[in-house]
């Protein structure tokens, strides 16, 4: 007797209901795919391009985002009807940079005293109460936001905090939160690393210093009907921003420290009234230092530890 005698023919014979309903759900299953496949090749050329041209994940998201940040991968697809207008239009008019070429003689002169004004900078945490005029930091903040950003969306806001009783109100968050870090959250590596700096948990430099300027970040921007714009590389710019206000700060005369108080931005976010797409970055007190201010004797890396030339 055969293998199709002893097996299959008592098989089809006890079974042959199912598979003949194995075989029409295959037949219907490729006919589904098949007729699947010729709708999606009937996609209008430009169309086609259009989506070709631009990678998966972007598809449909162009412009607006529903959480978070550029690129998060929680972020999910908008419909075409929820796209915003374009940040600038096709047709935005281009105009000559005016730019004076310097002499190599006056750019390495100019260059030089810039290095010798910036290396003078310290962070101080002893300021006199001294004033400094509101028009004074007006022009710091305009110059920090000079800074380059992502699509020139420009994603910073710089609050400047002059009243005293704000600044106790900001003190005390500060404190609470930074003694829990220096006794819980940070841990002793870093505690140890700081002790030679002389830095604790006790920040008078916030109620001593003429002005705070809080710096936060737009993770994105609100539009008038609600609807949320990207923010491109909104971490890097502001903190580009930062930086030039550092530089301002010394150009101007004054001193500053850079602080980022762990677990203290939703508190000061709610405290300074700020919206929920803002985080803040950096807390920088701002003033003069006070007579007997003292900074730890430290020196930089030479240049040949920071700099590789190709």
């Amino acid at each position: 007797m055969g293998l199709a005698e002893q097996y299959l023919l008592p098989f089809l014979n006890n079974h042959w209901i199912e598979v003949v309903a194995s075989c029409i759900l295959i037949y219907f299953a490729n006919l589904f795919l098949e007729r699947k496949g010729t709708n999606s090749s009937k996609v209008p050329v430009n169309e086609a391009m259009t989506n070709k041209s631009l990678p998966s994940r972007s598809r449909g998201t162009q412009n607006v985002i529903k959480k978070g940040g550029v690129g998060d991968d929680d972020e999910e697809e908008e419909e075409a009807s929820n796209l915003v207008e374009p940040l600038w239009p096709d047709d935005l008019q281009h105009v000559p940079y005016p730019h004076i070429k310097l002499a190599p003689e006056e750019s390495l002169r100019r260059s030089n005293e810039f290095y010798e004004l910036m290396n003078k900078r310290r962070s101080v945490r002893f300021f006199s109460s001294d004033p400094v005029p509101r028009e004074v930091i007006d022009n710091l903040i305009r110059t920090a936001g000079t800074a380059p950003s992502g699509a020139h969306t420009e994603p910073w806001t710089f609050v400047a905090v002059g009243d005293q009783e704000i600044k106790k109100e900001i003190r005390a968050i500060v404190e609470a939160e930074e003694e829990i870090n220096y006794s819980k959250r940070m841990g002793s590596q870093w505690v140890n690393d700081l002790k030679g700096l002389r830095t604790t948990w006790v920040k008078e430099y916030l109620t001593e210093a003429a002005w705070i300027i809080l710096v936060f970040k737009q993770t994105y921007g609100i539009l008038p009907d609600g609807r949320k714009r990207n923010h491109y590389y909104h971490e890097i710019s502001t903190a580009l921003a930062g930086g030039i206000l550092l530089s301002a700060i010394q150009n101007a005369g004054l001193v500053t420290l850079t602080s980022t108080p762990l677990n203290c931005g939703p508190q000061l976010r709610t405290l300074l009234n700020r919206s929920s797409n803002e985080k803040m970055m950096l807390l920088l007190p701002v003033g003069y230092p006070r007579h007997d201010a003292t900074v730890p004797d430290l020196k930089r890396k030479p240049l040949d530890e920071i700099m590789a030339v190709v």
